[in-house]
């Protein structure tokens, strides 16, 4: 077989593998999303439930980027860099993932090839998980009396100015969206 026919054939197999990896990471992110009303529920089996499917999610996503790297949008598609980041943003039980993630992420918007403010929001959630102040102030820690409090920044008073500068609204804007009616 010629060398031309070989790498035909070794490319048409990447572009498969790559489309039946991108449909599996948009059925995951499908799946995280339908069952994310369960991450704090009052039910203990919902919880666990959730934990066990994020666990999952997580489990491969860690396999997806030790082959190939971060899915990013020009080798998996659009819809699939964004689940791939939703499945990393949701393993909060395994740092060794989302900070695998982050890196790789950080690479790939070093690159062009992914968007900072989905970096932004994987490096806060990181940070809070790891007991550590966040930097863009993305993650809510919850809501109390009617109104979202949100976890501690390191630099509260240039919060806006960093999320500005990877796109992202105001921080008023962005916590009036929790912000019970």
């Amino acid at each position: 077989m010629s060398t031309q026919r070989t790498y035909l054939t070794w490319e048409l197999r990447v572009a498969q593998d790559t489309a039946a990896l991108a449909e599996e990471l948009t059925t995951m992110a499908a799946a995280d999303q339908r069952s994310s009303v369960h991450a704090n529920s009052d039910d203990p089996a919902e919880q666990l439930a959730w934990r066990r499917l994020t666990a999952r999610h997580g489990d491969r996503l860690g396999e997806i980027m030790e082959e190939y790297g971060w899915p990013t949008a020009e080798l998996f598609g659009e819809e699939a860099a964004r689940a791939a980041w939703l499945i990393a943003q949701h393993a909060d039980r395994q740092l060794d993932v989302q900070r695998r993630a982050l890196k790789l992420m950080r690479e790939a918007v070093s690159a062009g090839s992914a968007g900072p403010r989905e970096l932004a929001f994987l490096h806060d959630r990181t940070l809070v998980n790891e007991g550590r102040e966040q930097v863009y102030g993305t993650q809510i820690a919850g809501v109390k009396d009617g109104a979202p409090v949100p976890w501690p920044c390191q630099e509260p008073e240039r919060v806006d100015e960093l999320r500005a500068e990877v796109g992202i609204e105001p921080f008023d804007e962005y916590v009036a969206k929790f912000s019970m009616a």
